[in-house]
């Protein structure tokens, strides 16, 4: 044994050298090709102040007039102006800017700073909004110049550079400290922290609040990804960071600079993950891949012949693993585009020619909300881990300004649990447990008993506070 350890050892010592060839020896070479082109980006917003006690000085009073200019002027003292910071990069000479939706949702106005140097704009320029994707949290922005401005190319996430364990390099405006480069690998790929379209890249370069919405470059210099959310036990860096590849974002910038909105394939079916125990169910199904067909509405697929219980197995030449998968090719292919489809029918394979609808303009039709229906019961509220969780309601949206349909939101917390001392405050919105959906304290209580059963120590969480999505871990002692 000692032999064959000594052995290994000598081995890899001979090998490292090759592998320290191909480290980059400095980033400052590629920092300052692509340094001019990544910015900085303040949005601030208006926010109305409290309305305090109105005037009581009777009408006709000598002292009217004073006291109306007096309230006029607490009025005008109320409202004051919330800033916030992101990161962006210019992507063409005449001024597009790609961010988060995030980065600048609800702003009215969005100011950008370039990176210092000669022909680089020395003034704040004001950006126009030309469209954003909340579904993928992607924006363009547009500025004006008298000059062409330095720009970056996007480059191929699935390409050689974007493998695991590649160099990437990132820059932005990390808390705010102004321009600044961080550098790693890329830790994995195709990672889903919950939208339908995810596709991120994870990577443990320094990623910060203030990040959101700047370039991951590979070492050509070409943009593989945009920075959008870390998982963090406290808000900063631990080395787990999430960058949407830039697979997915080129067909969004595209769009939004074609038509200030996205424009996605729709196939026109509900679905689901074909799973292991359904294998023996299924006729001629060998193992679980696919997705099994399980509503076909007017539309594309029934158009093309689609009946439910069918299962896709290939759509345009590629071979799909999963709904999710599915999802994201469909999403990505161009409305109206001619698209063959395989599924598996009754033991047998039945080719199809679907032709794509809009899903934007068509899904809802398809598949409208049942509008007779009863009066839903007051949702349950329970306290679990230091948490008191309940489902979203009207009250709970307008009162903590949630902007999605599913989740569980922490209308109360223990100040003494672990929650509080990671972050958690009243109002976040917990959309995952032990990575998978939570819709109902039922689905909460159930991660909990299969982490348990697992013989896990600790359950992870995906929170989400105005949009900006983070992991939390909370351990399960009892």
């Amino acid at each position: 044994m000692t032999a064959l350890a000594l052995a290994g050892a000598v081995a890899l010592a001979q090998a490292s050298p090759a592998f320290a060839q191909e480290r980059p020896a400095t980033f400052a070479d590629l920092a300052e090709q692509v340094s001019p082109s990544v910015v900085n980006i303040t949005t601030s917003t208006v926010v109305a102040g409290r309305t305090g006690p109105q005037g009581i000085v009777p009408e006709g009073s000598p002292f009217e007039d004073f006291f109306n200019d007096l309230e006029n002027d607490n009025e005008r003292d109320q409202a004051r102006r919330s800033s916030a910071l992101g990161s962006g990069f210019v992507i063409s000479a005449d001024g597009y800017i790609v961010t988060n939706n995030h980065v600048i949702e609800g702003a009215d106005e969005i100011e950008i700073e370039f990176f210092p140097g000669e022909g680089q704009p020395t003034e704040l320029l004001k950006a126009e909004l030309v469209g954003t994707d909340p579904n993928t949290d992607i924006a363009v922005l547009k500025v004006e110049y008298e000059t062409d401005l330095q720009f970056v190319e996007f480059g191929d996430s699935n390409a050689v550079g974007s493998r695991v364990g590649d160099w990437v390099m990132a820059m932005g405006n990390p808390l705010g400290q102004g321009f600044s480069v961080s550098a790693g690998i890329v830790s994995a790929r195709n990672r889903a922290l919950q939208g339908t379209y995810d596709d991120y890249i994870q990577t443990d370069a320094a990623i910060n609040r203030g990040n959101s919405g700047g370039p991951l470059f590979n070492m050509d210099g070409d943009v593989i990804g945009v920075n959008t959310a870390i998982l963090s036990p406290n808000g900063g860096s631990i080395g787990i960071g999430f960058a949407m590849s830039s697979d997915v974002v080129t067909n969004v910038v595209d769009q939004l600079k074609e038509f200030g909105e996205t424009r996605r394939g729709w196939l026109g079916v509900r679905i689901q993950d074909v799973t292991p125990d359904m294998v023996d169910a299924i006729e001629g199904l060998t193992d679980a891949r696919g997705a099994l067909v399980t509503d076909v509405p007017a539309g594309p697929a029934e158009d093309a012949g689609m009946l439910a219980g069918d299962v896709i197995t290939v759509f345009d030449t590629i071979e799909i693993e999963n709904t999710r998968e599915l999802v994201r090719i469909v999403g990505n292919s161009p409305v109206g585009k001619e698209v063959p489809v395989t599924v598996l029918r009754n033991g047998s394979t039945e080719d199809l020619t679907v032709v794509l609808g809009r899903r934007e303009t068509s899904e809802a039709v398809a598949f409208p909300e049942d509008e007779d229906v009863q009066e839903p019961e007051a949702p349950e509220e329970k306290s679990l881990l230091g948490l008191t969780l309940s489902e979203i309601t009207p009250d709970l949206t307008e009162q903590y300004s949630i902007t999605a349909d599913t989740g569980l939101v922490i209308t109360g917390i223990d100040a003494d649990s672990e929650a509080a001392s990671k972050g958690l405050v009243e109002g976040d919105l917990i959309t995952e447990a032990g990575q998978q959906k939570v819709t109902s304290v039922g689905d909460f209580e159930d991660r909990i008993t299969e982490a348990r059963e697992a013989g896990r120590k600790s359950l992870l969480l995906l929170v989400r506070r105005g949009g900006d999505p983070r992991f939390v871990a909370l351990s399960l002692a009892e």
